[in-house]
């Protein structure tokens, strides 16, 4: 359960003003029908992240323990200091609408969690915990608490939300996975 909350967590945080979120944004100011949307944010979701997630998993059987604990505690200190730095919707990702709004959305979100914060998290997250399934499960959950609310209230939300200090929130809480993986401690939560 705490590959699951902690999945959630990272992800929903780390999602707030990040380029799929901003996709979303615009995805839902173009088409106006935010149902295909979500269905299309949550499919993407759940495929990119199962793959990186099984990418994690072979990660972790595939390294010995130590290099393993070192790779992932480093990699969750720079994965902080990314979500310091402020994501823009780059122009490639806009998609178009000539395959429907449920499969431009699907293959928009799909190519813009290529290489963002949020699969390299999910990577990280499924090596750090055995529970990969409590692992994807947990980072789609993140990446929709983040992205349904951009798709049905829009803009008037991001611009209330103080995205640095939910991305300084974020990387703390990389900051303390790291260390905590770093130092060898087993569990958050004392599991």
């Amino acid at each position: 359960m705490e590959a699951f909350l902690v999945s959630t967590g990272v992800v929903a945080l780390g999602e707030m003003g990040d380029k799929t979120q901003l996709l979303a944004l615009l995805l839902a100011a173009r088409f106006k029908r935010p149902l295909p949307i979500v269905l299309g944010i949550f499919v993407a979701t759940l495929v990119n992240h199962a793959c990186a997630a099984a990418v994690g998993g072979w990660i972790a059987r595939s390294l010995g323990p130590d290099v393993l604990r070192w790779g992932i505690g480093l990699s969750f200190l720079a994965m902080a200091a990314w979500m310091m730095v402020p994501d823009k919707l780059d122009d490639e990702e806009e998609g178009a609408g000539r395959y429907g709004v449920f499969a431009t959305t699907v293959v928009a979100f799909f190519l813009a969690e290529m290489g963002d914060k949020t699969q390299i998290a999910t990577v990280a997250l499924a090596a750090r915990y055995a529970e990969m399934w409590w692992v994807v499960a947990g980072t789609t959950l993140g990446m929709m608490l983040a992205n349904v609310p951009a798709v049905f209230l829009g803009d008037r939300v991001a611009r209330r939300v103080p995205m640095q200090l939910v991305h300084g929130i974020a990387a703390l809480i990389f900051v303390v996975l790291g260390m905590l993986t770093l130092f060898n401690v087993g569990s958050l939560f004392g599991n």
